[in-house]
């Protein structure tokens, strides 16, 4: 049941954003009279799941159709060549006698399209482009109304993100970690150590800029090329090794690198031999193993090796400290937290309707800034973040479902619609990659055509979509090949 609330949550996400992108597509064609054929969520080679198409003023309706040729081959002078299929000859129920959008929903979910006439796309149909350009076809278009039309889908992504993230922040406010209430303590890990932080490090500033934000700051240090933090009393910026970013890459829980400083009070226990040793909610942690222990975070090290054993503890109950013995599972661990005390730290912002426009926007940026700075990460040779990329398995995997002590699920919207904001956003940034096959490639030849007032050669066009399609059809194998590759180790391990 878990799984099946994340893959729908995965699918409406997907298929809200590609029907959306390609409606930006799909208006400013039908503003400048260019003649649209299909509209596709999700691609159809072969059949479609399901087809609809206006016939003389009735919608008519298919389910699990074969695709239909557009061309016959016939014999001419001894060769056999591909022509128009005469749709005269057709018969009246036939859907290609019709002109009109046939729209559809594909099998392969890596998308959708919206098929314009004049047009070299992801479908490669050239014969069209054979012919000379008739004035209801793309290519007959003024190049400013051809430019419009391949900006429509990014734009409208731009701007969903905006309306979700503005909406978050007006009925929900923002929740997050200030900085100003942690005390400037931190714990850091051995990857962090790598990376240049000392133990009693405050940090000031990750190059240049304050952060009062704490998730945001652990974002910016592993994004980071320098660290300002106060140290025994002074100043000092230090560049950010690589080696340490690449080992936090490498955890199971990478936010884990940075954690604030907090007093070792029991406030939650979830394992019963724990309650039975003795402890209580409110003891303050004094010692393990004749070890003082001065905050939270020193608790994990020793107890996880004492796996299997006991551990002897020394913790503060009003003005007595009491000696136990607490058993420690298999897996080095004894089933206690302090949630509460990182709940006190959490601030919860709200925000006016007029201001959650501009915070809308603000988040918007902020998110395409991130996901663009991971790069980065992606392509740095010593930290290797390629490894860590993942497809459509691992964002399933990703997607959020709550559960109640009961066992009840349920989808977190508040999660899922921050998800598809992010997305969105993300999903604009790709699209605007100047690479063939993406809106990106359109765009780029067509302001060289306003540029130089000379068109892009048509042969040009046609060769250069068919190295994009090749390429994303290899960026979509290499993470295919990741997921497939996680999914290995993780049943092996």
């Amino acid at each position: 049941m878990e799984l099946a609330l994340k893959i729908f949550q995965f699918v409406l996400s997907i298929s809200i954003l590609v029907t959306l992108h390609e409606i930006g597509h799909f208006l400013p064609a039908k503003w400048f009279k260019t003649k649209v054929d299909k509209f596709f969520l999700f691609f159809d080679p072969y059949f479609s799941i399901f087809a609809m198409k206006k016939i003389n003023g009735k919608w008519q309706y298919k389910f699990l159709s074969k695709n239909q040729p557009t061309e016959q081959e016939v014999e001419i002078d001894g060769k056999t060549v591909l022509v128009p299929i005469d749709v005269s000859k057709l018969p009246d129920n036939d859907w290609r006698k019709h002109e009109g959008v046939k729209y559809g929903i594909g099998w392969l979910p890596f998308g959708g399209y919206v098929k314009i006439a004049g047009m070299v796309d992801e479908s490669m149909d050239t014969e069209q482009l054979k012919k000379p350009a008739e004035p209801w076809e793309f290519r007959a278009k003024p190049a400013w109304q051809r430019l419009i039309i391949m900006l429509g889908g990014v734009t409208v992504n731009f701007f969903l993100a905006w309306l979700i993230f503005g909406s978050l922040s007006y009925f929900y406010g923002e929740e997050n970690y200030d900085t100003n209430r942690l005390g400037g303590k931190m714990y850091y890990s051995e990857p962090s150590l790598k990376m240049g932080f000392e133990n009693g490090d405050k940090i000031l500033k990750v190059d240049g800029k304050s952060q009062k934000d704490f998730d945001k700051l652990s974002l910016d240090v592993l994004l980071s090329d320098n660290i300002t933090v106060l140290r025994n009393g002074k100043e000092v910026t230090f560049p950010t090794s690589d080696e340490g970013k690449a080992m936090v890459l490498q955890a199971d829980v990478p936010k884990a690198f940075l954690m604030p400083r907090i007093a070792p009070t029991v406030d939650t226990i979830i394992q019963k031999p724990t309650l039975d040793a003795g402890l209580k909610i409110g003891d303050k942690i004094v010692s393990i193993d004749n070890q003082k222990i001065e905050y939270y975070d020193e608790l994990a090290p020793i107890v996880s090796k004492k796996a299997g054993s006991n551990v002897d503890f020394v913790v503060e109950r009003g003005q007595t400290l009491v000696p136990l013995s607490i058993p420690v599972d298999k897996e080095g661990k004894i089933g206690v937290n302090s949630y509460k005390a990182y709940k006190k730290m959490m601030t919860l912002n709200h925000f006016t309707f007029a201001e959650s426009i501009g915070r809308g926007y603000t988040r918007t940026i902020e998110s395409l800034t991130y996901q663009v700075k991971q790069f980065k990460l992606i392509f740095n040779k010593t930290i290797k973040g390629y490894k860590k990329v993942g497809g459509p398995i691992a964002i399933v995997n990703n997607m959020h479902v709550d559960k109640t002590k009961d066992g009840d699920l349920s989808i977190n919207w508040q999660q899922f619609w921050s998800f598809t904001a992010k997305f969105s956003i993300w999903l604009a940034f790709l699209n605007l990659i100047p690479i063939p096959g993406l809106d990106g490639g359109h765009v780029l030849f067509t302001l060289w055509e306003i540029i130089t007032r000379k068109p892009v050669p048509q042969k040009v066009l046609e060769n250069a979509q068919m190295v994009g399609v090749i390429f994303l059809l290899g960026l979509m194998a290499l993470i295919f090949g990741n997921d497939i590759v996680k999914l290995i180790v993780q049943a092996i391990g």
